[in-house]
């Protein structure tokens, strides 16, 4: 199992799922605890949208940049 683990840290897209799951799981948080409860707010109203809404920005912090020492100049 330890050696299954190592290998996803080596994958390049860990961090965005990782960036996403953290992201899906805070947009349930920001919906359970601060949440509008009345429907006026179409993102924070119902929780799929606010935990979509979450991993959407997770995984746009996530996302894996360009390295530059791969790049040729």
């Amino acid at each position: 199992m330890r050696e299954f683990i190592l290998n996803i840290k080596k994958k390049k897209y860990f961090k965005l799922i990782l960036f996403s799951a953290i992201g899906f799981i805070s947009g349930y948080l920001y919906y359970y605890f601060i949440g509008c409860y009345n429907g006026s707010c179409p993102i924070t109203s119902k929780w799929y949208t606010s935990s979509l809404y979450g991993m959407l920005i997770g995984a746009i912090a996530g996302f894996p940049s360009i390295d530059k020492k791969n790049q040729a100049s």
